[in-house]
């Protein structure tokens, strides 16, 4: 098992530092039609990269692929995606879709320029899978959390992943030739549920796409990147890709004991933020 780890930004320099560290593809962010309605609450990156980006991390990069979110489907969709394409994008994006219509018309927008990337993150989305997956033209499926467990009316991030609804994505897209992912992943032995639980369970699901947290790299727009934050990124890399090495030898039974204690890590945090608001009402 060997992630396709992402990297959200449109600074160059991280870019490149990203790539040397062995990160897959490098994410410029377009999409901000309703996401500040959506997630504004929540202690979340709404990124505000512009199309020039593409461009500027384009000509940065060397071996990692340069994949770009573009904005939900919009009367202006074929527009935004032709000109990420024209600036280099090798995969493309489409966030927060709720119909197979919407997912037939931006695969009719790419038309095969660019591999074509679905990100799964509402409950109309999940209702529709049986039949999108079986629209020709998905390239990759990511599994987007934050949206997802709002869609849903969960209180934590990871509630998808602990009651199982990720697994039955899983195990549908899995039917198919379409690469799949969900959600990110922070450094080794941090977190309200620790990164290596997470990274287990892409190992049970069969998931191959995963993007890293803002934690490995948090460098403000405009800043230069100094020398502990690059060697935080690559020791934060170097530790991911030495534990998948020791989940190669994980038995079936591993597996399920890490799901466990996953489930139970992700109810004992939703049942202190409920105790939270329960004191804040």
């Amino acid at each position: 098992m060997s992630l396709k780890l992402m990297y959200i930004t449109n600074q160059p320099e991280v870019a490149v530092l990203a790539e040397q560290q062995g990160v897959d593809w490098i994410f410029v962010d377009l999409e901000l039609l309703g996401k500040v309605e959506r997630q504004g609450h929540l202690d979340t990156v709404i990124s505000r990269h512009a199309p020039a980006d593409v461009s500027l991390i384009r000509a940065a990069l060397h071996s990692a692929s340069l994949l770009v979110r573009v904005n939900p489907i919009h009367e202006r969709s074929r527009e935004e995606i032709d000109d990420v394409i024209r600036r280099g994008a090798d995969i493309v994006m489409l966030p927060y879709y709720k119909t197979v219509k919407e997912v037939e018309t931006f695969i009719r927008f790419v038309a095969g320029r660019a591999k074509a990337c679905l990100l799964c993150e509402t409950k109309e989305a999940v209702q529709c899978m049986p039949e999108v997956i079986r629209s020709p033209g998905i390239d990759y499926i990511h599994i987007g959390l934050n949206d997802l467990h709002l869609s849903y009316g969960q209180t934590f991030l990871f509630e998808p992943l602990a009651d199982g609804l990720i697994e039955q994505l899983a195990s549908m897209i899995a039917q198919t030739s379409i690469e799949f992912g969900f959600g990110g992943i922070g450094r080794i032995g941090e977190g309200s549920v620790p990164a290596e639980r997470i990274i287990a369970e892409h190992a049970r699901l069969g998931s191959t796409l995963a993007i890293l947290s803002r934690s490995f790299c948090n460098i403000s727009p405009n800043q230069t990147i100094n020398k502990t934050q690059a060697q935080l990124f690559q020791e934060g890399v170097w530790r991911i890709r030495a534990y998948e090495q020791q989940l190669a030898a994980a038995t079936s039974d591993w597996l399920e004991q890490n799901r466990l204690q996953l489930v139970a890590d992700v109810q004992a945090v939703v049942a202190n933020l409920q105790t939270g608001k329960g004191m804040l009402s």
